[in-house]
C-alpha cells in the first residue's frame, strides 16, 4: 500500500463503461492506494460492471460510484464535481498508477509555477514497436508538453473548476484540457511510469491503431470538429 501525505487530500476519478472483465485488477490495484478518496464513474455500463463496483465500493471507506452520461468528459466531470480532495487525479480503468505516483504528484504540486501534469506511459507488452509507440508518447509529451488521458491527468481542483473542466466533446477532450492548463502555468512529465493495457493495440492492430491515433491528433490540430473525429475514430475501430 502507498502512504500518502495526510496533509494532501487526493480524488481519484476514473471513469468506467463496459469493464466487467477488467474490473478484478483494476480494483485491486486501486486498493493498494486507500485509504484515500475514489470515485468510479460509469456511463451505463451493461455487462456486469455495476455489481462489481457496487460490492467494491461498499466494502472500504473513500469509495463513491457515480452514474454519468456516456462520454468521458462526461463521466470525468461529474467525479470531479463530487470530489473532496484539493488534487484531482484521472485514470483510465485499464492504466495502473506507480506505486509512488502519488507523493510525487504531490511534491511536483507543492510548486506554484505547476499547473498540472502526468506520468511517462509505459503499454503493459514487451513487443517492439509497442516500445517505440511509448517511447514517442513520452516524447510528444515532454517536447510539447501534451500528455494524453492514458498518461494519468493530474491537477488542483481549484484549478480544474476554474477552467471549466473538460470540454463536453466525444474525443480529444484531454488534449483540449491540456492545452487550456498550459496556458495557467507549466505541464510537468513525471519521471515515474504509467503502465497502460496493450488491448486497443490488440484489437485493431499495432500499425492500424498506431496511424489513427496519429491521423486522429492531426486533423484535431488542423480544426476538424471532435464531433467528426469520433465518427471517423469508431469507424476506423471496426
Amino acid at each position: 500500500m502507498s502512504a500518502v501525505p495526510p496533509s494532501s487530500a487526493i480524488s481519484v476519478v476514473v471513469p468506467v463503461l463496459n469493464e466487467e472483465e477488467l474490473l478484478p485488477n483494476t480494483l485491486a490495484r486501486l486498493e493498494r492506494f486507500s485509504p484515500m478518496q475514489i470515485i468510479l464513474v460509469d456511463g451505463g455500463s451493461r455487462d456486469g460492471t455495476i455489481d462489481l463496483l457496487q460490492s467494491w465500493v461498499s466494502t472500504g471507506s473513500g469509495r463513491m460510484l457515480l452514474s454519468a452520461p456516456a462520454g468521458r468528459a462526461r463521466q470525468m466531470n461529474e467525479g470531479a464535481r463530487r470530489a473532496d480532495g484539493d488534487i484531482l487525479l484521472f485514470l483510465h480503468a485499464d492504466s495502473v498508477l506507480p506505486d509512488e505516483g502519488l507523493n510525487v504528484m504531490i511534491r511536483a504540486l507543492k510548486d506554484p509555477r505547476v499547473a498540472g501534469g502526468a506520468f511517462r506511459l509505459k503499454i503493459d507488452h514487451p513487443h517492439p514497436l509497442l516500445r517505440m509507440i511509448s517511447w514517442g508518447a513520452n516524447a510528444r509529451s515532454s517536447l510539447l508538453k501534451l500528455p494524453y488521458g492514458d498518461q494519468g491527468l493530474f491537477v488542483r481542483k481549484e484549478l480544474f473548476r476554474a477552467l471549466g473542466g473538460f470540454a463536453d466533446i466525444p474525443l480529444m477532450e484531454d488534449v483540449d484540457f491540456v492545452r487550456r492548463l498550459k496556458r495557467c502555468g507549466q505541464v510537468v512529465l513525471l519521471k515515474q511510469t504509467m503502465t497502460t493495457s496493450c488491448r486497443r493495440w490488440q484489437k485493431n492492430g499495432l500499425l492500424k491503431t498506431s496511424a489513427r491515433n496519429a491521423m486522429t491528433l492531426l486533423l484535431y490540430f488542423m480544426g476538424v470538429s471532435p464531433k467528426r473525429l469520433a465518427g471517423w475514430y469508431d469507424r476506423q475501430s471496426v
